[in-house]
């Protein structure tokens, strides 16, 4: 693959060295929801607090993405994403070191969590822009490019839940220990096989940038806010859905360590397969996108009600959230590839770091709201999903508009 601007090649390698990240951070968060129940044996800690392990992790990447985007923009992708693989790679060295080591090790744990969160930050959300800048005006390889890397990222999803529970079964603490390994991997790849684009121009400064990202939000923010929203509904109804389903499957259905990861696998199977499927039919077209976003939520809406209803029945249950992963897979990789298109290269760092902020305050929220609501009113939290979804897609009917001339995000 060539980028004319730049007159490089885009080596495979440089794409399994960018598809690595978002397949590391996804490692580092989802391989830790199967072991949770583990967790609350090991540590003595209540439903609540295990999910303070996922939370932590994501509220640090929360109000650092936008910061790491904004670097990124300024200084460069690459300079950004080195030094936050290597922090992400000691938190998970202090989580394990402090589970290993100390009686109480959850104030520790916590801590190295939110190191690993900071290194998420300026990691997995710098490579939407990055693909952009290595595909500049071709939305064509720009979107495929994307799709493997939402894909790697639903990979490490389907991955997780396996590892996660392989890891714990010889050693609980293990997982913590494992995302710094991988985390070498990704550093290691990263350093070697991607050759970011030179800059031309001497990048704006912060006034600039300011106003800059002010007017994209005042001419381009009911498309953006909307995509937003989206992506904080998907993680908080994704990650709230497997936070229950770890729980459920060994309180109701006996299914424990290795066997309970590769029954977990399933949904996010299906989420992979849909990824995958759709970063390669898009293309770039806004409007297959937008069709694509609509229908998805529709499924998501419906199926997200009645994951409490078939909790009792276990084939039903893995129906119910395949049809739920699928939707959510297909909408993923689409949201990338129109705020990845949408944007002009200076500023894309920036919003795409938005958006991936977003998707961190899903992920902080599911699991606490499902631990809070599991005993009580879980059908009901599901079904206030299942809303928002229908009021999500009267969003996208109405603020994402298709130019039949340009395809192009109004």
């Amino acid at each position: 693959m060539i980028n004319e601007e730049n007159n490089q090649q885009v080596s495979k390698w440089c794409i399994v060295s960018m598809a690595s990240i978002p397949l590391v951070m996804t490692l580092g968060n989802s391989m830790l929801i199967p072991v949770l129940p583990i967790f609350e044996d090991k540590v003595g800690i209540t439903s609540f607090q295990s999910s303070m392990v996922i939370t932590s992790y994501s509220i640090a990447a929360i109000f650092l993405i936008p910061v790491a985007g904004y670097l990124s923009d300024r200084y460069g992708r690459k300079i950004v994403i080195l030094p936050s693989l290597i922090l992400a790679m000691i938190g998970g060295i202090i989580a394990g070191m402090a589970s290993w080591r100390m009686a109480d090790p959850f104030s520790w744990i916590i801590v190295g969590r939110i190191l690993q969160g900071i290194g998420a930050a300026g990691a997995a959300p710098i490579i939407l822009p990055l693909v952009g800048d290595l595909y500049k005006d071709d939305d064509e390889k720009t979107s495929s490019c994307l799709g493997i890397v939402e894909t790697s990222n639903t990979f490490g999803k389907v991955l997780s839940p396996i590892l996660g529970a392989l890891f714990a079964s010889f050693l609980w603490f293990l997982p913590f220990f494992s995302i710094s390994f991988f985390s070498l991997i990704s550093i290691v790849l990263v350093f070697f096989f991607i050759k970011v684009p030179k800059q031309k121009e001497e990048p704006p400064r912060f006034r600039t940038f300011y106003e800059k990202t002010k007017t994209i939000f005042k001419n381009d923010g009911k498309w953006l806010y909307t995509v937003f929203f989206i992506g904080i509904h998907l993680m908080l109804v994704l990650f709230g859905v497997l936070f229950f389903l770890s729980d459920i499957f060994e309180k109701q259905h006996s299914l424990y360590d290795v066997k309970k990861g590769f029954v977990l696998a399933i949904p996010l199977f299906c989420l992979c397969v849909a990824s995958y499927i759709t970063g390669r039919t898009i293309k770039g077209n806004l409007k297959i996108m937008k069709s694509v976003i609509m229908l998805s939520l529709i499924i998501s809406s419906v199926s997200v009600i009645f994951v409490g209803y078939t909790s009792n029945n276990l084939i039903l249950l893995l129906i119910i959230t395949s049809l739920l992963g699928t939707a959510i897979g297909a909408i993923l990789p689409t949201l990338d590839a129109m705020i990845t298109e949408g944007i002009e290269k200076e500023e894309r760092g920036t919003i795409t770091s938005f958006y991936s902020s977003c998707r961190f305050i899903g992920v902080a929220l599911g699991p606490p709201v499902i631990s809070m609501t599991m005993n009580h009113f879980l059908n009901l939290t599901y079904m206030v999903m299942g809303i928002i979804g229908v009021f999500l897609l009267l969003l996208v009917w109405k603020c994402i508009k298709t130019d039949n001339k340009e395809q192009s995000v109004q």
